[in-house]
């Protein structure tokens, strides 16, 4: 049943906030939008835990789409990144950021014509879930990893949690045909599919030089599109490298000094001198792996029933209900096999991270509060933790004032990239779409 209601929620989340408004000309969406647009899920729950709870869910009206010239956050990098990296057989252009765009929302690309990336990616979710631990796939289907953001993607070394890949031209196939996600036969049906959608016809030997849509040519424009999603220029940045003294206030600069010394982050949540990245591209044991994996927690969950209502549930009923076992998870080991590998997982960047709850590869951390006291505790003991990993011995103090400077790290262009992304298409169910639920008379 939580699937269910998780799914029904999604779905109801991605008619409502990506409405295809087919505008044709970039906009500037300075006064289109308000904040609340922007940032979270339509449907409000802030203040839930409270008895005096008022909904405030925000209105279709306040979605308003604005296509933008992506292609720029390509070419010309923002303050605080590097250059982008393109492959040199997949050099971004206008036709494969439009053509990824496309592809990116389009739900016809599931089996069932349900489920696009951007059902995962939300993107005025931080382009993951915030309402959802772990993602949801088709019909329902349990995915056991959270959706992690790809905001600025393109500078990861290593993706998805477990660094299974490191291309995104060959990443974009991991979802694709997937079962849990969505769930495609095979490579031949996902072009065969496209190739039957009129709004695809020519825009593929557009964008690759007369090549149609191909398993290579699918994942270079879904790559490309990916690869426009940079966000910086954040107050931290105009700080650190555009030298404005008065863009943190001192409470926040006391956080990234924490941050810097006393705390550690950057040792794995690296900023250099020119730019920050705020990750090392590689994956370590920080324990949460382990604990869950092994299945340490406490013997009662809370569980909320009502605005401002809770009760602490046994484990044991919770787990006699379970329609099935949870999956065990241990992280990189199921790519290499290797068993110093077990429970390691990337380091996420901490850019926009306070637009990307929850966190942790599952998602396990509603707060930033939350990964800040699991870390001051040292992490969970395991025989194969990181040695980056000890207790840090933070006051509370300290902890707010580290809270505050991560708050300082989402991107000046957020509005305009989740605009853009309120104006894409999201695919036309149609009579004249190739899905069997069209055909009108039995055939052998």
């Amino acid at each position: 049943m939580q699937h269910l209601t998780s799914i029904i929620r999604i779905s109801g989340l991605f008619f409502l906030l990506f409405n295809p408004v087919a505008l044709t000309v970039y906009a500037s969406t300075d006064d289109l939008m308000p904040e609340s647009a922007v940032f979270g899920s339509g449907d409000r729950k802030q203040g839930y835990d409270s008895d005096q709870y008022v909904t405030n869910s925000l209105s279709i009206t306040a979605r308003k789409g604005a296509k933008a010239d992506l292609l720029q956050f390509i070419n010309e990098p923002m303050l605080g990144l590097p250059a982008v990296r393109q492959p040199v057989d997949n050099i971004a252009t206008t036709e494969k950021v439009e053509l990824g765009r496309l592809l990116f929302f389009d739900r016809r690309l599931s089996l069932n014509d349900t489920f696009s990336c951007a059902i995962c990616h939300i993107p005025e979710q931080g382009f993951t879930s915030n309402e959802i631990k772990t993602a949801v796939g088709i019909e329902g289907r349990s995915v056991k990893r959270n959706s992690p953001t790809i905001y600025n993607i393109a500078h990861y070394d290593v993706l998805f949690q477990d660094g299974r890949e490191d291309s995104l031209e060959q990443q974009a196939w991991s979802p694709l045909l997937a079962h849990n996600e969505m769930a495609n036969p095979s490579i031949g049906y996902v072009i065969n599919k496209i190739k039957a959608i009129k709004e695809y016809q020519g825009l593929f030997e557009k964008a690759f030089a007369g090549k149609g849509p191909t398993m290579e040519t699918v994942g270079m424009a879904l790559a490309v599109y990916q690869r426009t999603l940079n966000s910086a220029n954040s107050s931290f940045d105009q700080w650190k490298y555009g030298n404005t003294e008065n863009a943190l206030s001192q409470h926040e600069i006391a956080g990234y000094q924490l941050f810097v010394g006393k705390a550690a982050c950057a040792s794995c949540h690296l900023i250099g001198q020119d730019y920050a990245l705020f990750t090392d591209n590689q994956l370590h044991n920080t324990g949460h792996g382990y604990a869950a994996s092994m299945g340490i927690k406490a013997a009662k969950t809370r569980v909320q029933l009502a605005p401002g209502v809770f009760v602490d549930v046994d484990n044991e009923i919770i787990n006699s209900v379970r329609q099935q076992p949870k999956q065990n998870d241990v992280g990189r080991y199921e790519v290499t096999q290797n068993p110093y590998d077990r429970w390691k997982y990337r380091t996420p960047s901490l850019r926009n991270i306070a637009l990307t709850a929850p966190y942790m590869h599952d998602g396990a951390f509603s707060s930033l509060r939350e990964v800040l006291d699991f870390y001051n505790r040292g992490g969970v003991e395991n025989e194969l933790l990181s040695p980056l990993i000890r207790p840090l011995n933070l006051t509370d103090q300290e902890i707010e004032q580290l809270i505050a400077f991560m708050q300082t790290l989402t991107g000046s262009n957020v509005k305009t990239l989740v605009a853009d992304a309120f104006a894409a298409p999201i695919g036309d169910i149609s009579k004249e779409d190739p899905n069997w639920a069209h055909d009108t008379k039995y055939s052998d």
